[in-house]
């Protein structure tokens, strides 16, 4: 079959990298503009399209995907079927109608559960067991087609966002493979999704990593591990320094504390313990603004920390 697929990294990109070397070879690659990074904010490629270049595939990067010059693109490479994963951008009735066998979405969850932008991150900080990824046919609703297939596995009991979102990035490109060959073979049968059971879940904001110490420390420690490493879950001190958590462990509470008050009798000991509003969140990790990620006891050796100090209510102001 002549494939094209849209995706964007980091959940396209092993994707892409397994089709490459499969017997579905994509016949061109669609993925977002290069957009503005780094400190001297200039346009980088994404690793999609670098791979695609790497492997001389045909790339488009369209400003948006309703472009009707794109769409005659296209049109012109004649695709029997399209395989999106992350692409970022609804697809429209013309353009989902361009290719005879469909449009196949592989999506981070085991639908109808965790519908939307944030399937990883909201399995999470759900306390989910298990999840898994999803291959199904794309319509004008959000991850609202029906199933061609699932795979799924648990989420380990210390994994982070990045970690699952790989983990399922690889579980995604078997499921594509698998889909494709069923799509080829005319053998793909779809089933509906049970609308009782759908869940939603939106983008993340940068916002969104601002820890809140009123909540208990077994939704903070799932807060960290969503959230690491975007946007990262934050805290500010009373002195102003920003710390972000990149480890952290919920433990019962030892005495009755506001929340964010540091725990004085853990500082002695070299540990950060941080009481929340059930128990309490002991920090293993942190990550200073703008320097390395350390282990609590060697940033607090240089940290200078009043005992008697806490973590305040954030501020986020206008982040997105």
């Amino acid at each position: 079959m002549r494939v094209i697929f849209f995706g964007s990294p980091p959940f396209a990109t092993p994707i892409l990298g397994a089709l490459l070397e499969s017997h579905h070879r994509p016949v061109a690659v669609v993925t977002q503009p290069a957009r503005e990074a780094g400190r001297g904010r200039r346009p980088q490629p994404s690793p999609v399209a670098d791979l695609a270049e790497a492997h001389g595939i045909e790339l488009l990067r369209p400003e948006s995907a309703r472009d009707t010059e794109f769409q005659a693109q296209l049109r012109a490479l004649e695709p029997d079927v399209l395989l999106v994963a992350s692409y970022g951008e609804l697809l429209d009735d013309t353009l989902l109608a361009i290719a005879p066998r469909g449009a196949l979405n592989v999506h981070g969850s085991l639908l109808p559960r965790w519908r939307g932008a944030s399937p990883v991150q909201a399995a999470i900080l759900a306390g989910d067991a298990r999840t898994g990824v999803s291959i199904q046919r794309m319509v004008r609703k959000l991850d609202a087609g029906d199933v061609l297939l699932a795979r799924e596995t648990d989420i380990e009991a210390e994994e982070t966002g990045g970690a699952l979102t790989a983990r399922l990035a690889a579980l995604g490109a078997e499921a594509a493979i698998a889909a494709l060959d069923l799509v080829r073979a005319e053998r793909a049968v779809f089933t509906p999704q049970d609308e009782s059971r759908v869940t939603h879940c939106r983008k993340i904001p940068k916002s969104a990593g601002w820890i809140d110490w009123t909540q208990s420390a077994e939704r903070l420690a799932r807060h960290v591990r969503a959230f690491t490493p975007w946007p990262g879950a934050r805290g500010r001190l009373a002195d102003g320094r920003e710390l972000t958590v990149v480890r952290a462990r919920a433990e019962p509470a030892q005495k009755d504390a506001p929340p964010g008050a540091l725990d004085a009798d853990a500082l002695g000991r070299g540990e950060l313990r941080v009481a929340t509003g059930s128990g309490c969140l002991q920090l293993l990790d942190v990550q200073p603004a703008g320097k390395r990620a350390l282990a609590v006891g060697e940033w607090l050796r240089g940290a200078r920390l009043d005992p008697t100090s806490a973590f305040v209510p954030a501020s986020p102001g206008g982040e997105r």
